[in-house]
């Protein structure tokens, strides 16, 4: 898959795990319930997209625990819809997805803040997204 089509995907997996957090006693299948159709029956749904944003839902709790680690003087809490969705995509690309380059997940996460987040998501994003990959090698020894 190019890059313009990895991007779609983020964008579109993104939305999903937005969305769900406004649901939080729901489900990405209610959620593509809500929308009338199958995932198989949405043309525009990246197979991708629907890859990580699963992956994403059925580590919610893990991915937040580890964002929650890296946040310096922050609380998952105060964190907006949009930047905590940005970051539970990246750090489960970082952490499920062996094969996207840590450095893309990151780069990728600072362009969806700039879009969908506020002025400060993006420098705050990178932040902690740097800490958990920098964690990340220092466990494994690279």
């Amino acid at each position: 898959m190019d890059q313009s089509g990895r991007r779609a995907a983020r964008e579109q997996a993104f939305a999903l795990l937005f969305e769900l957090s406004f649901y939080p006693e729901g489900s990405l299948r209610d959620i593509l319930d809500a929308h009338g159709a199958q995932e198989d029956e949405i043309p525009e749904l990246n197979a991708l997209a629907l890859k990580l944003a699963l992956c994403a839902e059925e580590h919610l709790q893990a991915l937040d625990e580890e964002i929650a680690k890296r946040l310096k003087g922050w609380k998952l809490s105060r964190i907006s819809r949009a930047s905590h969705a940005i970051l539970r995509l990246a750090v489960c690309e970082m952490k499920y997805f062996d094969d996207i380059p840590v450095g893309a997940s990151i780069n990728e996460a600072v362009e969806l803040a700039k879009i969908y987040a506020d002025d400060d998501a993006p420098k705050f994003i990178n932040g902690v997204l740097g800490a958990i990959a920098r964690a990340e090698n220092a466990d494994t020894g690279n």
